[in-house]
């Protein structure tokens, strides 16, 4: 080697250890729980365990923490910002039994809400009494595929009245307060006392929020309650619960899909706008693509046995309210399957906007109320002051539902000098299963402005398709209803509408009824609808056509 040559190698050593190295990849914080002293043998109480993991994760910056398989039993778990929790396949997070009778043991206290709980129930304005919770949070995400199991939980309200399937409610134990709701029908008893858990998953405040591939079984009152949220994906989760699956409150830019809701007595998917944070926040931009709502047995969506129930189909279905105090804006649902449960519903009852709502692709079979139900009504639960809403600007297009329940047709319906306005329903396919009586035919609906609504709330409509009450400019394209057996009901029956067009519309004819049953109507046209003649009214008092 030539002196020259070891010149060369001895300066590219000095270079090559004076020389800053390249920037390493930080590698991701990952805390497992068992390092924290979690058992995950589904008798030992884990929540200190997994709180501590929680919290140094945390601490360190952020990263994950990890549930390997195993079932971890709970208390309230406490959500950090930057932190993800990993639910392996094959864990639990299990909700331990309610401590009625250990004072200072179980769940976080239901935290302070007086001023604002007299427009809420209970469960609506109160979020730390639930097994996961978060508060004024940010880059928070719960990833699966483990489950999230809600046995301990209670399901709403007095755990007396209501109690969960874990819960071990004694008849000695009372609420701890009792807020007068009785202005708005809400039971003096709608509270819970310390140490009871309602709630699977509760945010309020937080942003940035991911939920991906996990399972909720029996959620307690709320699957998941999400109240003030921005920036939240929600997609490919699964729930079978005893109450409400998703509620969406007070949310801004959700997106939510391919999510699995069973719900059986209570709504599926719920977005809302209540007035649990003190102030009228709408929930906007929002969409909802390929889900599935229903209404089996709790259990039977997630073991596949799909389960009628004796009392038939369960609630399910997705509703935009009831708590209506902030408004619903610029919201999508599309491609989305409703099984034994109850129809889409549309509500605005407390003095809240609802507009530029878009609806199409959605499929129905068995449906047990209205299979579309749109209501501006004036229950008015808010601040002294609160005036009647509007509900406007709403497309509902390409929509078929068979076997929809004989007593209640669509429903259309705002009140008395407020009407629902600027409503096109296109490609719409409603199939009942019939049987009306003259009888029925003939009843006048009461307006019952300010109860809580629901299709029931009309008794048995006086039609099999559509009731249309207090709208004004609504227009049917391409929309068929029909029925299983012979039904003496008009298809269509209009009072106080202003502006209603069908184009292509048809409606199966029984004997020598009427199709359109007509009062205080005005600007009334059909066309190519067949079986119906061409028709303008300018107005229409009373008639049929």
């Amino acid at each position: 080697m030539t002196m020259r040559t070891s010149l060369v190698l001895i300066v590219a050593a000095v270079l090559a250890t004076s020389l800053p190295l390249p920037a390493q990849e930080k590698t991701p914080l990952l805390f497992d729980v068992r390092a924290f002293g979690a058992s995950g043998d589904g008798k030992t109480l884990d929540t200190d365990a997994v709180n501590k993991a929680i919290e140094a994760c945390n601490a360190a910056g952020g990263g994950t923490v990890r549930f390997p398989a195993g079932t971890y039993l709970c208390y309230s778990i406490h959500l950090k910002s930057n932190v993800a929790l990993y639910l392996d396949q094959g864990s639990t997070i299990l909700a331990a039994p309610n401590p009625l009778e250990e004072a200072k043991s179980g769940y976080d206290a239901p935290e302070p809400n007086e001023q604002w709980d007299p427009y809420e129930d209970f469960g609506h304005s109160h979020w730390h009494n639930s097994l996961l919770w978060g508060e004024n949070l940010e880059n928070i995400s719960i990833l699966g595929p483990g489950r999230i199991d809600g046995k301990g939980l209670t399901t709403g309200g007095n755990p007396r009245r209501r109690g969960g399937s874990g819960s071990s409610a004694s008849a000695s134990s009372e609420p701890a307060s009792k807020p007068a709701r009785a202005k708005f029908g809400y039971p003096g008893k709608d509270t819970l006392p310390a140490g009871i858990g309602n709630k699977a998953i509760a945010l309020k405040l937080c942003r940035n929020v991911i939920f991906r591939d996990f399972t909720i079984y029996r959620g307690g009152h709320f699957g998941i309650l999400a109240t003030g949220v921005d920036n939240w994906t929600l997609a490919g989760v699964k729930i079978d619960t005893n109450r409400d699956g998703v509620d969406i409150d007070c949310c801004r830019n959700v997106r939510m899909s391919d999510c699995t809701v069973n719900s059986p007595s209570d709504d599926g998917i719920c977005p809302k706008s209540s007035y649990a944070l003190g102030e009228p926040r709408p929930c906007e931009n929002i969409t909802i693509t390929n889900c599935q709502v229903s209404g089996w047995e709790m259990g039977s969506m997630l073991d596949g046995t799909y389960k009628t129930r004796d009392r038939g189909p369960g609630t399910g279905r997705i509703k935009l309210g009831t708590e209506s105090n902030g408004g619903f804006k610029n919201i999508t649902i599309s491609n989305c399957v409703f099984a034994y449960c109850r129809g889409l519903a549309l509500e605005t009852v407390d003095g809240a906007l609802l507009e530029d709502v878009s609806i199409t692709n959605i499929t129905m079979r068995d449906i047990g109320n209205s299979p579309i139900f749109m209501r501006l009504g004036a229950r008015l639960r808010g601040p002294e002051g609160t005036r009647v809403g509007t509900l406007q600007r709403v497309s509902i297009s390409n929509l078929t539902c068979y076997n929809a329940d004989p007593r209640y047709s669509c429903i259309i319906s705002g009140v008395p000098d407020h009407d629902i306005e600027d409503v096109r329903l296109s490609n719409i396919r409603i199939y009942a299963r019939g049987g009306g009586t003259k009888e029925q035919a003939t009843s006048q609906p009461a307006e019952k402005e300010n109860v809580y609504p629901e299709p029931a709330m009309f008794g048995t409509t006086p039609a099999y398709g559509f009731l249309v009450r207090h709208v004004a400019n609504i227009d049917f394209d391409n929309v068929a209803v029909s029925v299983m057996k012979d039904d003496a009901r008009p298809a269509f029956w209009l009072t106080d509408v202003k502006g209603a067009s069908f184009f292509r519309t048809s409606a199966q004819r029984l004997g020598d009824g009427p199709a359109f049953r007509l009062k205080d109507v005005t600007q009334f046209t059909t066309k190519d609808c067949p079986g119906t003649p061409d028709t303008v009214k300018e107005k229409a008092d009373h008639g049929q056509v």
